[in-house]
């Protein structure tokens, strides 16, 4: 799908923020080994969570779904059962890595699959620490999609220090630890998302500037019924939109604030934007709060490299605000971003560039030469087929000082089904 931005003489109005894909991938596969009856409400229609609770059907678990609201009877940890035929995990790596460490954990031969992008994307990160745990699986070139899970293995637990910050390395061999007589050590220095944690409530404990995180047979897994929040990832569009536009004032609706999530909030906030928070609560074992954000005079930064994990998504979005701040800011240490739905770092130094922003392109980041106040030129550029390329263009868009055009805009369903019509709403 292509599609025409125009520049929007303002950003004015509420949005309600899509539900967290995080958090509901983790909440149906939980809730599938769990003894009880999980009953999910606010249930993202995005195709990713949508993988997951496809992938747990195959699997054996009783799943009904209406609108938003999910039923899941849970099988407990034995309850799986082998799947008929391929497990397709669609473009979603969080299904593909964190369902890989349960079934290999819990010793079901299975054979996870995913769309062309998926495909290109490496699983060795999963695949080595799972090994060390005694459990048999294959990949192509040893590294890439399909995933085979060959036979039942028992599994050994292991003390794993995570070579980098991933939430879904770390969950994937938390998952696998739950199958273990005795307990798996999983050590984290630079904090990822901790959802996993939280939604199972495994023991975890901080001794200087390590995590250690344990999971063993000898822990129950708590049902799943709750609430899904608003996704920060999804709402940190709007809010570098918000800040960088010149006559913006908006308001977003029950977004998720877990402090392992919400950096670029805090870096949006060092550069100046004026973003408000309020009416703070609980939904389920996550916090949430209301935002407003108005146009901001924004002042360049760097990022820190113990901000990169927390803010690894978000970090498309935020070279936006970057190139509207007066001044070089960087990012750095955030090699990553060449690993994701496409290479993050090639596709947004292409587009800023054709939209005039001067811009140094590094293996693990970026240099922006901002400039306060600005206004993009026109630009055509490709999502790549990356939902957060997608709406990251589009904020261009809505900045910018003539008509500009996306090319495979459809990605934004990924995790934003109703990101254009929202998009229209306020502008």
């Amino acid at each position: 799908m292509k599609k025409t931005v125009s520049p929007a003489r303002k950003l004015n109005g509420e949005i309600t923020i899509p539900p967290d894909k995080s958090i509901a991938h983790r909440a149906a596969l939980f809730a599938s080994i769990s003894d009880e009856v999980s009953h999910i409400s606010n249930y993202p229609a995005a195709q990713d969570p949508q993988s997951s609770l496809s992938c747990m059907q195959q699997l054996g678990v009783p799943i009904t779904q209406e609108n938003d609201r999910v039923e899941i009877k849970g099988v407990g940890r034995k309850g799986l059962q082998k799947p008929a035929s391929v497990l397709d995990c669609g473009n979603s790596g969080t299904t593909m890595r964190l369902l890989t460490g349960l079934l290999a954990g819990a010793g079901v031969p299975a054979t996870l699959q995913g769309d062309d992008s998926l495909s290109r994307r490496t699983m060795k990160r999963i695949i080595e620490p799972l090994r060390k745990m005694g459990l048999s699986i294959s990949a192509r070139e040893d590294a890439y999609p399909p995933l085979r899970i060959e036979k039942p293995m028992p599994v050994q637990p292991i003390r794993f220090e995570l070579p980098v910050a991933s939430a879904q390395v770390k969950s994937c061999v938390l998952l696998a630890g739950l199958f273990g007589e005795s307990p798996t050590e999983v050590i984290e220095r630079i904090p990822s998302r901790d959802h996993t944690e939280k939604m199972l409530g495994l023991e975890v404990k901080q001794r200087g500037d390590k995590k250690f995180i344990y999971s063993s047979l000898g822990h129950d897994i708590p049902g799943q019924s709750m609430r899904i929040p608003g996704d920060f990832s999804s709402a940190a569009f709007w809010l570098v939109a918000g800040a960088v536009h010149p006559e913006a004032d908006l308001q977003l609706k029950g977004v998720g604030i877990n402090p392992s999530r919400t950096a670029l909030m805090d870096i949006l906030k060092r550069m100046g934007a004026r973003i408000e928070v309020s009416n703070e609560r609980y939904e389920g074992k996550e916090p949430v709060a209301d935002f407003s954000v108005k146009t901001s005079d924004l002042q360049p930064t760097e990022i820190h490299a113990w901000e990169v994990p927390n803010a690894i998504d978000e970090l498309p979005v935020l070279t936006v605000a970057m190139a509207c701040a007066g001044g070089t800011s960087a990012i750095r240490h955030a090699s990553e971003l060449r690993h994701k739905e496409t290479d993050r770092i090639a596709a947004i130094s292409e587009i800023l560039k054709a939209a005039g922003v001067e811009i140094q392109e590094f293996e693990d980041g970026l240099e922006i030469s901002g400039e306060s106040g600005r206004r993009f030129k026109p630009f055509e550029g490709t999502s790549r087929d990356d939902h957060r390329i997608a709406m990251t263009a589009a904020v261009m868009g809505l900045c910018s000082n003539g008509d500009c055009t996306i090319h495979e805009a459809e990605a934004a369903a990924v995790s934003y089904p109703d990101f254009w019509k929202d998009m229209e709403s306020v502008s």
